[in-house]
Order: C-alpha cells, then sequence, then structure tokens
C-alpha cells in the first residue's frame, strides 16, 4: 500500500490533474467490493485468485457493464524434463522468470518442477547462478 500511496503523490507532484491516478486503500471484501458495485465507476483491474475475480466480475456486469480486466489463476510452474536440449539455458530461464522485476510479477514462476533425472545438477547450477 505504500508503495501506491507514494506513486500517488508523485503523480501529483509530476503535474497530473486530480482523479487521473487514484489509490484506495482496504481490504478487498470492503473497499474492493464497493468499487466494483459503484455506478461511478468504469474500470476496474484486479489480480489474484479466480473465485474473488468471478465475484468482481459478476459485479461489474451486474451495475454499469464497467469494464473489467482480471489476471487470475495458479502459481505459473515450469517444468523442465530429463531431454531438455540445453540445461543452462533452462536454468537461466526458470530463474529470470521468478527473478524478473524482483519477482513481484503476476506471472512470476514460483514453482519449478525438475524430472529426477537432471534435478541434483539443474539444482546446483541453479544455486550457481542466484549467487
Amino acid at each position: 500500500p505504500l508503495t501506491a500511496l507514494y506513486l500517488a503523490a508523485l503523480s501529483a507532484e509530476a503535474g497530473f490533474p486530480p482523479g487521473v491516478v487514484n489509490v484506495v486503500n482496504g481490504y478487498g471484501s470492503v473497499a474492493g467490493a464497493a468499487l466494483a458495485e459503484h455506478e461511478d465507476v468504469d474500470k476496474i483491474a484486479f489480480t489474484g485468485s479466480t473465485a474473488v475475480g468471478k465475484k468482481i466480475q459478476e459485479a461489474c456486469a451486474r451495475t454499469n457493464l464497467k469494464r473489467c480486466t482480471l489476471e487470475l489463476g495458479g502459481k505459473s510452474p515450469l517444468v523442465v524434463f530429463d531431454d531438455c536440449p540445453d540445461l543452462e539455458e533452462a536454468v537461466r530461464t526458470c530463474h529470470d522468470c521468478v527473478m524478473e522485476n524482483m519477482g513481484q510479477c503476476c506471472c512470476a514462476a514460483s514453482r519449478t518442477f525438475v524430472q529426477a533425472g537432471i534435478y541434483d545438477e539443474f539444482v546446483k547450477k541453479s544455486v550457481e547462478l542466484a549467487k
């Protein structure tokens, strides 16, 4: 929340007109629901669970048919098999997918499954890269 508030302050300082950047703090079940249901809100964007996304989309449709952008779902797994043609590249890709933007990415690959035959070597190379 503090990052969003600071960004809003910088936006105002940079000269954005009032109302262009708005930050609403609060719990989703209260503040989020109020925004999704409000007739004067024209657009909602949400990243999170599928269950909550469904509720938001229903509220957007039920009220003023506001535009709704949803990024929902699982934990973005990566799977690396024994027959991987370039283990170094696989390790770099997996590393980049979770470390990009300090891991603050809605599609960050937060789970990596590696087949047993290459697991130990994959872990060794991953540790070296992380250091």
